[in-house]
């Protein structure tokens, strides 16, 4: 008589690519965006440790209100990269939009017609930029190099000097304010910049068309082999990069209530930054547009604490940004060579 020995039961293997955290599973694609969260609260609890009054809502709001142009940037970056594409062109395109919109005011275009104006030249450079990459198959680094020194050259074409604002709409809209409880005040750029996040959030998450970007990024071929319209949304995806570009432009000539060739300079950096600190991954396919948000939010943590702080160079603000942004690329990928 033969017998057969008792199987003992295996606990199941841990899902790939979800950590747990005490029982709690985390996606791993969702990780670094709950990392820069983290990140967020570990700053401004520092900072509320360290300081006075540094955690007041106004401290907070002001996180919003001085980054507001940034936020949209980022956020139409966030389309960009996801797609595993680069646009360095929209710094520049800031500055631009705040020329075209400065001297069209002066030459006494209504400020309806000028926004118009602004977000077609912004949007018809992505659509220009994303045709050149998609039909002629460049690297999106070099055409976008090429939109970065095209739109800042195109701003000292307009004029070399620093052109005022003085439209009543404008400084309205800088001078306009509105009352939270508590005491706390945002601007109309607070505003504008949240539906903008808010409506990229529904594009990239409950459309067909942010599925695809989603797709394209992961593996570009696979997406064509799927029959998907990979063309049409390469270069709308640039077009939307354009449109958040002029956009923030918009805004930055509300907040500096001016039109100036080297506004914006090295804030496309500022942008890839934020949007890398988030959790978006450069090779493309990875990310969260609240992610970018974060990343922004850490950004102008780092700034207001260099403030409060009073005795450090805001050159300190750069060395920070260029530390968190090569541990979060090394983390990246560690989590991409883990999930593989």
């Amino acid at each position: 008589m033969t017998t057969t020995a008792p199987v003992r039961p295996t606990a199941p293997a841990p899902p790939s690519g979800r950590p747990s955290l005490r029982g709690l599973k985390v996606p791993g694609r969702v990780l670094p965006v709950v990392a820069t969260f983290v990140l967020f609260v570990l700053l401004f609890g520092g900072g509320a440790v360290r300081y006075d009054g540094f955690t007041s809502g106004q401290v907070f709001a002001n996180l919003f209100i001085d980054n507001a142009f940034l936020i949209v940037l980022a956020a139409g970056m966030t389309f960009v990269i996801l797609t595993g594409g680069i646009d360095l062109s929209v710094g520049a395109v800031v500055a631009l939009s705040t020329m075209v919109a400065a001297a069209s005011l002066k030459a006494g275009l209504p400020a309806p017609v000028v926004i118009l104006l602004v977000l077609a030249v912004g949007t018809g450079l992505g659509v220009l930029m994303g045709l050149v990459i998609h039909h002629f198959e460049i690297q999106p680094f070099i055409v976008t190099l090429a939109g970065m020194f095209l739109a800042r050259g195109l701003c000292f074409v307009i004029g070399v000097e620093s052109i005022s604002i003085k439209d009543p709409f404008f400084r309205a809209l800088a001078t306009g304010t509105i009352e939270l409880p508590g005491g706390v005040a945002i601007t109309w750029s607070v505003v504008i910049a949240l539906v903008i996040v808010a409506v990229a959030v529904w594009v990239l998450h409950r459309t067909r068309f942010g599925r695809t970007i989603y797709a394209i990024g992961g593996s570009e071929s696979s997406a064509v082999l799927m029959g998907l319209p990979v063309g049409r949304v390469k270069v709308t995806a640039y077009a939307i990069s354009g449109l958040c570009a002029a956009i923030a432009g918009l805004l930055f000539s509300v907040y500096m209530l001016s039109g100036y060739g080297l506004h914006a300079v090295g804030m496309e950096l500022d942008a890839i930054a934020s949007v890398v600190i988030g959790g978006t991954l450069l090779s493309g396919g990875v990310g969260y547009v609240l992610g970018s948000l974060l990343g922004v939010l850490v950004l102008g943590v780092i700034q207001t604490l260099i403030s409060f702080q009073g005795t450090l160079s805001s050159w300190w603000t750069k060395i920070a940004i260029g530390t968190l942004l090569l541990l979060f690329i090394v983390m990246q990928r560690l989590f991409t060579r883990r999930s593989a």
